[in-house]
């Protein structure tokens, strides 16, 4: 049902999923940045996702196929992604797409690449606005490793807490040896941490998500070595959580999924609070049963959920919509 093909879109190799079935007007386009902690994934990892959203709901697909870590650090996969999707909004006729119904949609750390892009975009006055942002189950910052999500869901598969920590670490800067000081909130100075308290704080979190055994973290001082090699997780475009209002003010419908056990569910539950407080229109989806990664599973021969296929269909229902 579909015509699948790779492409180069300025450097970035991408694939590009359109639908067989004749359409009466433009179609959609969907950018996807997959998941893999800026480590792993690729466009195979994700071509099942990927067919499944261009064929259930009509769209032409875009997926990317950035750079990874530690060979290509931080800002390469941001820049592949902003790059690849800039050249797709150009050239949107090429491929029978509407150029004001162009989304862009990730997960995990692609969900990372999807709010960084849609933040830069925001302000750019020479293309057409995004029409919207697809965020599943996003890492969005690496100041506060201790959040309730963080304590409650430390060992569960398929993204144990001290993981999340060394792929962000090997994104930044392809090594993880400030990974303790990370963990233990001690890479950020205490003026900087309480400066983003506003956005990133536990007190952000609804009352709900605490009740399975979360502890007030203290705030620990921070060496001026290890806050020198790690000053960038204060970059919104390594940390879209960090961005000013007068960003996020102008970001495009949104829609987010959580899960309930995953280390990153408070980093969504944080960035669906500041994008309500700014007047975007967010669809929230939380799976009560999910885990990180569970997307993938949606129809995998030995490793099957029902709530991962739930929440794609949610995604889906999301795309019809728009």
């Amino acid at each position: 049902k579909l015509f699948i093909k790779d492409l180069w879109f300025e450097k970035v190799p991408v694939r590009i999923y359109q639908p067989k079935v004749p359409s009466a007007s433009q179609r959609r386009g969907v950018m996807f940045f997959h998941g893999g902690g800026w480590v792993f994934g690729s466009l195979e990892t994700h071509e099942k996702i990927c067919r499944y959203i261009a064929r259930e709901s009509e769209s032409v697909v875009v997926s990317v196929g950035y750079r990874l870590a530690p060979e290509h650090k931080y800002p390469a996969a941001y820049e592949d992604c902003l790059n690849a999707t800039i050249h797709f909004m150009k050239n949107t006729e090429h491929y029978g797409v509407d150029p004001d119904n162009v989304i862009v949609c990730g997960d995990s750390a692609g969900g990372n690449l999807a709010a960084a892009v849609s933040q830069t975009l925001a302000g750019r006055s020479d293309l057409p606005r995004l029409r919207a942002q697809i965020l599943i189950y996003p890492g969005l910052q690496a100041l506060d490793f201790n959040l309730p999500s963080y304590q409650q869901n430390r060992g569960v598969p398929l993204l144990f807490r001290e993981r999340a920590a060394f792929y962000v670490l090997q994104y930044l800067n392809g090594d993880a040896s400030n990974l303790e000081e990370v963990l233990e909130g001690s890479h950020i100075p205490i003026d900087i941490t309480l400066n983003y308290r506003k956005w990133v704080s536990p007190d952000n979190i609804p009352e709900k998500f605490k009740v399975r055994g979360y502890k007030p973290h203290v705030l620990l001082d921070c060496s001026t070595e290890v806050f020198e090699t790690v000053k960038r997780f204060c970059e919104p475009n390594l940390c879209p959580l960090l961005a000013e209002d007068a960003i996020v003010q102008q970001l495009p419908e949104s829609f987010i999924l959580t899960c309930e056990y995953d280390v990153l569910r408070d980093d969504g539950l944080l960035y669906k609070k500041r994008l309500e407080d700014n007047g975007v229109r967010v669809t929230w989806y939380h799976l009560e049963d999910g885990f990180h990664g569970i997307i993938n599973s949606f129809n995998s021969d030995w490793f099957s959920f029902s709530s991962g296929k739930r929440g794609l269909d949610n995604i889906v229902n999301f795309l019809k919509r728009l």
